[in-house]
């Protein structure tokens, strides 16, 4: 088999490192691109490390692409993601090897028809609805008019969300008219150029340059509040097929609305049926998460949005059905699914470095699950190291 292509474009994101020992344990031979100094080249996991550009990043992938000839493409954040999706768009109509790369898009991520519902939340909630799964209900909104309007019609709190964004950055609770317009405000301006050039130049996260230098405002959305719990699951499919699927209640998170830190591993049939019936109607392949909200008392999931690439927990190999990696080269290599062991019999896990970072005398890192990578401690010492630099990141991130 030809060699999987993990492409990732955040330099300080290490469930992107943990990805890629996970897909080559499974039996994938890994290629990767990626900024210099990435934690995945501390894991040894991949073979080639393809060089990426934060300055041409579309112009990165297609090279990388050509070198390596993969079978697969899988990206590790969602700026990757965009990035493939912009790279589908140039190369359509070109024929020859255009028409090759489009193919390997595809059969990576799934139907390009479903693309541009993967980054704007109110149209991918709207399938979902369209689906019978319960979701609140989200508009498209383009100024103070509008947010009066929802806001008479729903009342406070609104959670404002802008496309594009992910892991609580772009997020934000409101309880009042005077609150939602300030955050709109926020949400919507471009990013501060000085912010970009920074990112870009320091952190290797080019993210917010184009949109800085191009004057470029989100799309805001209003979205129903859903009280309850957070839940996250992280699922394999391959042409529209649910392969497996990771299911959890999120118990700590980095910030109020920040990734999740510590989670414990769930039954819920109403997410796995929501998890089939959106891989099916999108034709999805590759990873994806799907994020919801939990009713306290019923347990009712409320599907919120979709991460368009592998999330953090992506990397967990839990037993039959819940081995994302071993599922997915299974389905695209052709041969018989060979699931790893279970790592764990908790039904707590708390991540590392994530939970260490938010809190180093945190107890679940004694009485859950710690997910440490200690078959890579080239890995470990970077996260160690960069731990000051780490929580910095990740608290941008979050707030």
């Amino acid at each position: 088999m030809k060699p999987i292509l993990l492409v990732a474009t955040t330099a300080n994101w290490f469930p992107t490192a943990r990805l890629a020992m996970a897909v080559a344990n499974a039996g994938f031979r890994v290629e990767a691109v990626c900024p210099s100094g990435h934690p995945l080249d501390k894991t040894g996991a991949a073979q080639r490390i393809h060089s990426y550009q934060h300055l041409r990043p579309v112009a990165s992938f297609a090279r990388a692409i050509g070198a390596a000839r993969p079978d697969i493409v899988i990206p590790g954040d969602d700026l990757a993601s965009r990035h493939l999706h912009r790279l589908y768009q140039s190369e359509q109509g070109r024929g020859g090897t255009g028409t090759a790369v489009c193919r390997l898009i595809e059969r990576s991520l799934g139907s390009a028809e479903s693309f541009p519902a993967l980054f704007a939340r109110a149209a991918f909630l709207q399938i979902a609805r369209e689906q019978g799964i319960r979701a609140p209900r989200t508009e498209v909104i383009h100024g103070p008019d509008d947010l009066r309007k929802w806001a008479a019609g729903t009342g406070f709190p609104v959670v404002l969300k802008a496309d594009g964004t992910s892991g609580g950055d772009g997020v934000k609770i409101v309880h009042s008219q005077e609150e939602a317009e300030r955050a709109f405000r926020t949400l919507a301006s471009p990013p501060l150029l000085a912010r970009a050039l920074k990112r870009t130049l320091l952190d290797g996260d080019s993210a917010l340059l184009r949109p800085s230098l191009l004057r470029l405002r989100s799309v805001v959305n209003a979205q129903e509040f859903a009280p309850g719990s957070e839940a996250t699951s992280a699922i394999a499919c391959w042409n529209g097929e649910l392969l497996a699927s990771l299911h959890f209640e999120v118990i700590r998170k980095a910030a109020s609305t920040g990734h999740a830190t510590v989670l414990r591993i769930i039954e819920s049939e109403e997410m796995s049926v929501a998890a089939e019936r959106m891989a099916r109607r999108l034709r999805l392949s590759g990873l994806h998460g799907l994020d919801f909200m939990r009713e306290a008392e019923t347990g009712k999931a409320h599907l919120i949005e979709i991460n368009p690439r592998s999330t953090q927990v992506g990397h967990l190999t839990l037993g039959p059905g819940r081995d994302l990696p071993a599922a997915l080269y299974a389905a695209a290599s052709g041969e018989a699914l060979q699931t790893a062991p279970k790592i764990t019999g908790h039904d707590t896990v708390a991540l590392f470095p994530q939970e260490w970072i938010r809190d180093a005398a945190s107890p679940f890192l004694r009485s859950a699950y710690h997910d440490v990578p200690w078959e890579a401690p080239e890995l470990v010492r970077t996260c160690v190291l960069s731990r000051r630099k780490q929580s910095g990141w990740y608290s941008r991130k979050t707030v």
